[in-house]
């Protein structure tokens, strides 16, 4: 009787936040070392599911490194990086796109309706692309580096998106452009999964990581901090405590708030059920970054926080 009432008062707890939510979008960014771990996979994906249900809009957006590297190796093509990103030859574009528009989307798309829930996959082979682009020359001192067949998104196709979520459907879109002409490019996942968020005006932009969010001591999960306005995210930065790889995403998120997304989360998706705990309970369970707060700060974990 305990634990019912104990599953009954989490239920109550997580009610208001339900209503807070109902039919509001939330861009959700997975890849990486994610997509390795089946289980983690599995309660993700039910987690997504739980959302939609009860009234929220997921939209999934995708990358996977691992699988790629992994289907390179098998071709014997070496990859090559020039500043964390990949470049693509035409060779390597053949894979992204099998691995990355083919497999993954349609694995993760039969996985949501195996799991009870409904999926669109939306990849090039069905004529569904919602991301238009053109190709990304980074800028290194003073000079552009062409890393082959990458993009950077400069159009979502909002309309579209929103109506399969509408119909009750979590769309789920890899991290791959199409320009004018028809060239395909390949697109960093997190970059992808914020263009997205803007276009959609989302409510959340979720980055599941494979770390608690941003921590105090970077080597202890204890010292996670809850909440982060962008202003304290910098002086973070500053103050060295975000420091490496850390830095260019929460750059990112700082960038992604500032063109109307409410709010970004950073948290561990190995942890189970962490998409439902970070949304629908009071303290969360990763780190939110807001452009300001309108409560006071929440730095301890265990910390409340609105």
């Amino acid at each position: 009787m305990q634990d019912a009432i104990a599953k009954a008062d989490t239920l109550i707890e997580a009610m208001g936040w339900i209503r807070r939510f109902r039919g509001k979008t939330t861009v959700i960014k997975l890849g990486g070392s994610l997509l390795e771990d089946t289980e983690a996979i599995r309660h993700l994906l039910l987690d997504v599911i739980f959302m939609e249900t009860v009234g929220m809009k997921p939209v999934i957006v995708h990358g996977g490194g691992p699988n790629i590297n992994r289907a390179m190796e098998e071709a014997r093509l070496e990859s090559q990086w020039i500043n964390g990103r990949r470049v693509t030859d035409e060779a390597t574009l053949d894979i992204v796109e099998r691995v990355l528009a083919g497999e993954i989307t349609q694995f993760l798309t039969d996985e949501i309706e195996r799991l009870g829930g409904r999926a669109v996959n939306l990849n090039f082979a069905a004529d569904t692309n919602v991301l238009t682009g053109e190709k990304l020359l980074l800028e290194d001192g003073g000079q552009q580096i062409d890393l082959g067949f990458v993009g950077k998104v400069t159009h979502v196709d909002r309309a579209v998106i929103e109506s399969i979520s509408y119909a009750n459907q979590v769309p789920v879109i890899p991290s791959m452009c199409i320009d004018g002409t028809g060239q395909k490019f390949n697109v960093n996942a997190d970059t992808a999964a914020m263009a997205v968020a803007e276009a959609l005006g989302a409510e959340k932009l979720i980055f599941l990581s494979d770390v608690n969010g941003v921590r105090r001591d970077k080597k202890d999960p204890a010292t996670r901090i809850n909440s982060l306005t962008s202003a304290e995210a910098q002086q973070l930065i500053k103050d060295g405590i975000i420091d490496a790889g850390m830095i260019p995403k929460i750059e990112a998120c700082i960038s992604t708030l500032q063109r109307g997304v409410r709010k970004v989360h950073i948290i561990d998706g190995k942890l189970r059920h962490s998409l439902l705990l970070e949304i629908y309970t009071t303290s969360g369970v990763g780190t939110e970054l807001v452009q300001h707060r309108t409560s006071p700060p929440a730095v301890i974990a265990d910390s409340p926080v609105n």
